[in-house]
């Protein structure tokens, strides 16, 4: 082992990890390998079988496991409980189908080739698992996560996470199942029972009653880093309950980022969270890299790749058969497929369990182990190949190939997207007879729009020479009716920097997409579901009671404030604590404008002159 400075350990680690970390991950990206496998290949250079520079991996392991905790509890805030609930059939149905299915195939075909059976069992168990950190830091590079094949894969991934618990539970019985069977009292497994319910109970009815009334003390002193602090304590508090009922310290984050997913300080988490769990993540990782036992490898290397690629192919047929039954795009399973296929990080905790239990040897639980640390190191490769050479096939095989306008228009208005909202504003003009150029770059929506008669051009709004082409030059308006705010933002840029006679409407998904508009001169900006929701309001005010006259003007004086209050946020969307405060102060003052009103015209109605009034009495409002 090399000769090293005389540093305290903690100094002498930091400088190890954050030096391998800065060459190695900047170098793999370069290589088009991706942050991962940068991440895998340091761990290997600086752990036992490389330079040596570090040799206790499993305390490493054991703390770089908390980057896992965090990214769950990143997730977690951006599922609202309704949404979540909405999930638990694919998460307990597909879910369960998934690990049962692919153990049960693992442990058949284990027992077939000769292995004894509890050693086969708990290797299919271990082996059935993926891994979580992976599987969703690539779903969200790429965007994946609100796909319905991203949401199938996150269902399966969540449900993996829970059934690592009775997993675990299952291996002291399997290691006893050669000796007598010691009976474990009912009131014992009662009693745990009951303080796996006290805890969940605890977390839930402390995230609601207690966790966001802490938070807005703790925001309300100032102290930025203290509110940082507290976020961290948030999430070492949850897995420190969860870890002494023997739950999963990953489920238990995830469930208070759920619970906190609709709070008002949802972003500011996730803002102060996110640097840790991306070091977190990368250490993990690292300790994955340096975890490879490569003895064991060299032992036994035919066993090794047997081992390797036999569980991925036989979980790959198996998640390809469900992917398929659950009506996932083509194109968006071979990702899911490699991501799922892979071992995970639970299944270190399982097979150091099972040899510690003894149900399986060392010597298997260390080849095991090797083969989970190959195959996370296998996935990001062959996920690149898959991205340069498979993926790209796919989606020209399953893509409607069309042409992009050629041929010069001249139509006064260009509709940008011909999606649901794009198709009500290009019919209205239609309908009264203005000419229209509308750009769909979907081309299996431009060949559905084709068949139901409408004229409808295949292009990417983005680019210059198309637009151009459109005839922007000489159009007097451009709606902007995409879908994706990125999208509707380069859009509008390309139009303000060679077009800026053009008078943009646009389509604003949200309160952060209309100040991005306005901040690049747009005014005519609608929240695309902030008409259809005042209309049902309008319906339950008059199902409340209210004239139809009352219901409209109630609903327009709400409009006219709420217009008015965007546009006194706007100078300050990009403060925080300001913009808030503005948006409350706006609130209160329409409660109190309105409660005034209804004050006054119920005196009004009550006066002796009511039942003569000139005046109908939704006069005041």
């Amino acid at each position: 082992m090399p000769h090293l400075p005389d540093l305290p350990n903690w100094l002498l680690s930091s400088l190890i990890y954050l030096s391998a970390a800065v060459v190695a991950v900047p170098l793999a990206r370069f290589l088009g390998l991706g942050a991962i496998l940068g991440y895998l290949a340091a761990g290997m250079a600086i752990g036992p079988w490389g330079l040596g520079l570090v040799t206790e991996v499993s305390e490493i392991l054991h703390f770089a496991e908390f980057g896992v905790v965090l990214m769950l509890f990143l997730v977690g805030l951006e599922l609202e409980p309704r949404r979540l609930w909405a999930l638990r059939r694919p998460i307990f149905g597909w879910g369960s189908v998934q690990v049962l299915g692919c153990a049960g195939a693992m442990a058949g075909l284990g027992w077939l080739a000769g292995a004894p059976l509890t050693l086969a069992v708990v290797a299919a168990l271990g082996l059935a698992l993926s891994s979580t950190a992976i599987a969703l830091q690539v779903m969200q590079e790429r965007n994946l996560l609100r796909t319905p094949g991203g949401q199938a894969g996150f269902a399966i991934l969540l449900f993996q996470d829970v059934a690592a618990i009775p997993i675990l539970a299952l291996l002291p019985l399997l290691a006893a199942s050669s000796t007598p069977n010691v009976p474990v009292p009912l009131a014992d497994k009662a009693f745990e029972a009951l303080k796996i319910m006290g805890v969940i109970g605890a977390v839930v009815l402390g995230g609601r009653t207690v966790l966001r009334p802490l938070l807005r003390a703790i925001a309300k002193s100032g102290t930025p880093e203290i509110f940082t602090a507290a976020a961290l304590l948030l999430v070492v508090g949850v897995a420190a309950l969860m870890q002494v009922v023997g739950l999963s310290m990953a489920l238990g984050a995830f469930l208070a980022g759920v619970l906190l997913a609709d709070s008002e300080y949802r972003h500011e988490l996730e803002t102060d969270i996110e640097p840790f769990k991306g070091l977190l993540l990368g250490l993990f990782f690292m300790a994955v890299g340096m975890g490879i036992d490569f003895g064991v490898l060299m032992q036994s290397p035919w066993l090794m790749l047997g081992v390797v690629l036999g569980f991925l192919a036989v979980k790959g047929v198996v998640i390809w058969w469900l992917m398929r039954a659950m009506g996932v795009a083509v194109a968006e399973r071979p990702v899911l497929v490699l991501l799922l296929a892979q071992g995970g990080e639970f299944a270190f905790v399982v097979f150091q369990a099972a040899a510690g239990a003894g149900a399986i040897e060392g010597e298997a639980a260390s080849l095991l182990v090797g083969a989970v640390a190959l195959s996370m190191l296998l996935g990001p490769l062959l996920l690149t190949a898959l991205t340069r050479w498979v993926l790209p096939r796919l989606a020209t095989r399953h893509t409607t190939t069309l042409e992009e306008l050629a041929e010069p228009q001249s139509a006064p208005t260009i509709v940008v997207g011909f999606g649901r909202y794009g198709q009500i504003v290009a019919r209205l003009l239609s309908a009264q007879g203005h000419r229209t150029t509308v750009l769909e770059h979907d081309a299996d929506m431009v060949e559905t729009a084709r068949a139901f008669g409408y004229q409808v051009f295949y292009g990417d709004a983005t680019r210059l020479d198309l637009l151009r082409t459109a005839g922007a030059a000489t159009a007097r308006v451009l709606v902007v009716a995409v879908d994706d705010v990125d999208q509707s933002l380069a859009v509008v840029n390309l139009a303000r920097a060679h077009f800026a006679h053009l008078h943009v409407v646009a389509r604003a998904r949200d309160v952060t997409h209309w100040n991005a508009l306005r901040e690049r001169g747009v005014t005519d900006m609608d929240r695309e579901l902030f008409e259809s929701s005042l209309s049902s309001g309008q319906r339950v005010l008059r199902a409340l009671g209210h004239t139809p006259d009352e219901a409209q003007q109630l609903a327009q004086r709400f409009k006219d404030h709420n217009t008015q209050l965007l546009e006194d946020m706007y100078p300050h969307h990009k403060d925080r604590s300001k913009l808030i405060a503005v948006a409350k102060q706006g609130r209160q003052q329409l409660e109190e404008q309105m409660a005034q009103e209804r004050a006054a015209l119920a005196g009004s109605a009550e006066g002796p002159e009511s039942n003569h009034a000139s005046a109908p009495p939704n006069k005041q409002i």
